[in-house]
């Protein structure tokens, strides 16, 4: 496992990461939750990944318990917060809700810190400067070491340091954007003067697409898949054409790709990820011991990805952001 920066902070996170999404508290229980953690931890991941929303809490409280086992200064851990409940003060980025909500959060995982904690949202109904001094005021009092966001526009995100820089108080460290083969338009253009003005890291999600980039989708979507089981996910897809038969045509193509390089679609899906030197760490997902074995050894494969394996890759894609 190769470690990288995070952004321009000096903290080093394993470039294949864990998170647990749709899979704690829905798919695994705490010993599922133990089984997976301790895979990948073998195999060199030190972040893991979560969120309030995540399984309404009980995702979190998995994760502490799982955790429990290793050395606390081994890892690297993350909760979001935007999504706490459905009282009127529960939700958004309001200093209440941060405030509280770390605290709840940091309960659920039996810690006394998080290393990371992001904005899961912006907030339009708080201001920016509510948001970022409440962060800052996290990050002083030692519940968590960096604050982030996840989603945010390149235009929230400059305000967020201005606002940083005129009250002399932290910024943003990270941003958690979706970035995948289909999706690249803010991470490649949107966030490109972030890189070299802020050295925002960035810790991906969804480098799989959902699932449409292991070709799991190619003839229909079979049952009990992530797309069967959550219409919200299904929708959003049928929304955006994502399961048009140009998208599939592209996803076969990409499949004959990955038998020449010698890796599945998936790790030839996060390995093409990895290639993009402003990702700081790609955060995989599994329910089974074989798919973090899978993924996690996609590492291996992003040097046989040549400037060749890459250009033939791009004309595959055809959406490389102009």
């Amino acid at each position: 496992m190769n470690y990288r920066r995070l952004g321009r902070s000096g903290l080093k996170v394993s470039e294949l990461s864990f998170g647990s999404w749709v899979t704690f508290g829905t798919q695994l229980d705490v010993d599922g939750a133990k089984a997976t953690i301790r895979r990948a931890y073998e195999l060199g991941v030190n972040f893991f990944d979560n969120a309030e929303a995540y399984a309404n809490g009980v995702s979190e409280s998995i994760m502490g318990e799982a955790l429990k086992q290793y050395r606390r200064e081994d890892l690297v851990v993350s909760t979001k917060l935007f999504w706490g409940g459905s009282a009127p003060n529960q939700t958004g980025l309001t200093r209440k809700h941060l405030m509280e909500g770390i605290r709840n959060s940091l309960k659920r995982m039996q810690m006394e810190y998080v290393d990371l904690l992001f904005c899961h949202r912006p907030d339009p109904d708080t201001p920016i400067e509510e948001t970022v001094l409440a962060m800052n005021d996290i990050v002083r009092s030692g519940l968590a070491f960096y604050w982030g966001t996840s989603e945010w526009s390149a235009e929230q995100l400059n305000e967020a340091y201005r606002i940083a820089k005129e009250y002399r108080v932290i910024g943003p460290t990270m941003e958690q954007p979706q970035y995948n083969m289909l999706v690249r338009g803010r991470f490649e253009k949107e966030y490109a003067t972030l890189y070299k003005e802020h050295g925002l890291g960035t810790t991906i999600w969804s480098p799989l697409a959902s699932g449409l980039l292991t070709g799991k989708y190619s003839k229909g979507i079979p049952e009990g898949s992530r797309l069967a089981n959550m219409a919200w996910l299904r929708e959003a897809f049928e929304k955006e054409n994502m399961l048009g038969t140009e998208t599939l045509s592209k996803i076969d193509k990409l499949q004959t790709v990955a038998g020449e390089v010698g890796c599945t679609l998936s790790q030839l899906a996060i390995a093409w990820c990895l290639k993009n030197p402003n990702v700081s760490t790609v955060i995989t997902g599994a329910s089974r011991i074989e798919q973090v074995d899978e993924n996690l050894k996609s590492d291996q494969f992003v040097d046989r990805m040549d400037d060749g394996v890459m250009k033939r890759i791009e004309s595959i894609l055809g959406n490389k952001p102009s």
